[in-house]
């Protein structure tokens, strides 16, 4: 728990020091820029929450190209702001084309949190009573007028059962041969003798091997 803690405690504190510099950068952009007095000091505050609402955007996953594509414009301000101020740029000479585009920041950063503020899909949970009551009446008008399934299936017709094949006479000769074959293949192999292999022996047709095998 202690460990938990430590860890939650250390990167809150991490994000407050990353925050605090990050806002002094932009406000010294924008004051270089010649926003002075609360204008200064309005700008961090408009990067801060255009990052926010982006996050929130790809955070919800709806629209997330927009979420990402004003993350990466609020991102891009940030970061150009935290390098600009590292001795890259003379903060006395601000180019023309900076002060342009901090002078446009406002309309930019209203744009992007209006689109990520408002674009949000509606939802079919706004009204579920009222959208039950239409669709229940619906329901119980197509069971009355469904048809019975079992008026709808008609019935299968009888099967007349096949007439069973005719006997087929054996002589008795044959049968008393027929067990001298198996009789023999018996004390041969020690397994008594299968109607393929009677078949073959006595080189009679299927029906008559079956029928001999029955009387074995």
């Amino acid at each position: 728990m202690r460990a938990h803690l430590a860890r939650v405690d250390a990167v809150l504190v991490q994000a407050v020091i990353a925050a605090a510099l990050s806002f002094a950068h932009l406000h010294d952009i924008a004051s270089a820029a010649g926003q002075d007095g609360w204008k200064a000091w309005a700008y961090p505050i408009s990067v801060d929450l255009l990052l926010v609402a982006a996050w929130r955007r790809l955070r919800s996953g709806d629209a997330k190209a927009a979420g990402w594509c004003w993350f990466v414009i609020a991102l891009t301000a940030s970061l150009g702001a935290n390098v600009a101020t590292a001795g890259l740029l003379d903060m006395d000479q601000v180019p023309a084309w900076l002060r342009i585009l901090v002078a446009g920041w406002p309309a930019v950063a209203f744009l992007g949190g209006t689109l990520l503020a408002h674009s949000t899909p509606p939802t079919t949970d706004d009204h579920p009573e009222t959208t039950d009551e239409l669709e229940r009446p619906r329901l119980i008008e197509d069971q009355e007028d469904a048809p019975d399934p079992t008026e709808a299936i008609p019935a299968a017709p009888a099967i007349e059962p096949r007439p069973a094949p005719p006997a087929v006479s054996v002589p008795a000769a044959l049968v008393e041969h027929a067990r001298k074959v198996a009789t023999e293949h018996h004390t041969r192999t020690g397994a008594p003798i299968d109607t393929p292999t009677l078949r073959a022996r006595l080189g009679v047709p299927s029906p008559m091997a079956e029928a001999i095998a029955a009387q074995l």
